[in-house]
């Protein structure tokens, strides 16, 4: 999915702030980009799968010590995400939404639909969650989740 966005970016003329020109700018998209997939992508999607998908294929709850290992590693990624990527900055590339920003909101809002409330206790990564949905726009948030979030009604 990310060589998909890279390659439409540079296809058509999107705005600048999606993935910036600026040499440093990109860097950090790029750089996020690299990072999450072993990290945010990895630990939201084990949450996810462990919480709802596994449960619903094989008809049997997984024990619950899977789930808090999986909630732990999903919280070191988070921590790292704050720390090194959204550090006091409105965006990961600094002031405006770029794609870092959307695969990340996409990646972390897996857990949330399993029932796992990421945001509620990091309030500078529900602060951001809340600026980039209303840079995507709220309803087409809503929209791009809507199928994942009536999961656990299956």
């Amino acid at each position: 999915s990310i060589a998909i966005l890279l390659y439409l970016v540079r296809k058509f003329k999107t705005p600048d702030h999606w993935y910036p020109s600026d040499l440093q700018k990109r860097a950090r998209v790029d750089e996020y980009l690299s990072w999450q997939h072993v990290n945010i992508r990895a630990k939201a999607s084990k949450v996810f799968l462990t919480k709802v998908l596994l449960p619903l294929l094989t008809g049997q709850p997984l024990p619950p010590e899977k789930l808090e290992s999986a909630i732990e590693d999903l919280n070191v990624a988070l921590k790292q995400f704050e720390e090194k990527f959204l550090q006091n900055k409105p965006f990961i590339a600094g002031s405006e939404v770029s794609l870092a920003d959307i695969v990340a909101l996409v990646e972390l809002m897996q857990p949330v639909c399993a029932g796992y409330d990421l945001f509620e206790e990091r309030p500078k990564v529900r602060e951001w969650r809340r600026r980039v949905e209303e840079a995507v726009g709220k309803q087409l948030f809503q929209e791009a989740h809507e199928e994942i979030m009536n999961i656990k009604n299956l």
